[in-house]
């Protein structure tokens, strides 16, 4: 059974830096999570990793993302889905290449293509003026902007449960990524994660003065 309230306690296992401390990494700290996570709660840790991994991200993924029993689970790679397919949509346009190309429209069931239900992405104008810009880091620093925002949407009033634990983890790989692209922009990631954290085991959000 998953000790929650203790896994939040003991998060984000940071330094007064926002850097990792020698010996830790976002594996090292995954490894702690796991410890206190219940067999059932572990492997939904292991569904959410596995859609980090971009050869994962076929239509059989997300197919099984959204029948996954974790709400979080379903709605996160909803999204997710509908990001990369506004990615691909925009690049099939720079290239001159058909607005169908490469896009995750559906999976495979029984030999039977099933078709993904057409649905509004509410985060499409923000994601298409991200694309816009000409300056990757830029673009790259708001579209995480959007999944973080997301990220916060799907979490909120989620306290000492998995999708709590998840979205943490979600927040913590852009945190990594960001840490190898750009120092000062992961710092400043990990410093309101930090936050976010210690107004959650609180049970309340709060801003420090």
């Amino acid at each position: 059974m998953s000790n929650f309230e203790y896994i939040i306690a003991s998060l984000p296992f940071l330094t007064a830096d926002y850097r990792y401390a020698q010996g830790e990494s976002f594996n090292a700290v995954l490894e702690e999570i796991r410890r206190d996570l219940g067999e059932k709660d572990s492997q939904s840790l292991d569904f959410l990793l596995k859609g980090f991994e971009a050869s994962a991200l076929d239509g059989n993924f997300y197919a099984s993302a959204g029948k996954h029993p974790v709400s979080f689970i379903r709605d996160y790679f909803n999204f997710d889905r509908k990001l990369r397919n506004a990615k691909v949509k925009f690049l099939n346009k720079q290239l001159g290449r058909p607005e169908e190309t490469d896009l995750v429209l559906g999976w495979m069931e029984d030999d039977e293509l099933m078709e993904f239900p057409e649905e509004e992405f509410t985060q499409e104008r923000k994601v298409l003026a991200a694309l816009e810009q000409s300056d990757l880091l830029s673009r790259e620093k708001d579209l995480d902007d959007i999944c973080w925002e997301v990220l916060d949407n799907l979490s909120t009033f989620h306290y000492f449960d998995i999708s709590a634990v998840l979205a943490y983890v979600a927040k913590l790989h852009i945190v990594d990524r960001w840490l190898a692209l750009d120092e000062e922009r992961g710092r400043e990631l990990f410093h309101k994660l930090v936050k976010e954290v210690r107004g959650t085991f609180k049970g309340v959000r709060y801003d420090e003065k």
